[in-house]
């Protein structure tokens, strides 16, 4: 079902993917990425091309719908959790608002209906 998700998210124009550690932050958008799996890899984007990632299956054990409330807006996105909780993938929602701070309602519809796929869950655990 991992790979589902993200096949979802990846049709969906403005996801910006964030992968965040320590030391380093990759930011992707989905934009005409591609997906594929062999093993317990998936590669989101073009394995020849200057961005891509690797994602190992395996590791990520839950997702989370996540609407997170901030001075003057509500963000929206799926974050991807190990088995400690810590979260590996982030995929953002973005361009939710128009220019006078207004949420788009065609924007969050499109989140809600990813949302309502995979069963109006908060969080979605792995086997």
């Amino acid at each position: 079902m991992l790979k589902e998700i993200l096949s979802d998210l990846l049709k969906i124009d403005d996801i910006l993917f964030i992968v965040k550690s320590e030391g380093a932050v990759s930011e992707i958008r989905s934009n005409s990425l591609g997906i594929k799996q062999k093993d317990q890899w998936i590669t989101i984007g073009d394995n020849d091309g200057p961005c891509h990632m690797h994602i190992n299956a395996k590791n990520i054990k839950k997702a989370r719908f996540v609407m997170e409330d901030k001075p003057e807006r509500t963000s929206f996105s799926v974050m991807f959790f190990d088995e400690k909780d810590e979260r590996i993938l982030g995929a953002f929602f973005t361009k939710m608002y128009d220019e006078n701070k207004n949420l788009k309602s065609d924007r969050k519809k499109l989140y809600d209906d990813l949302f309502s796929k995979y069963g109006s869950k908060e969080t979605i655990e792995f086997t």
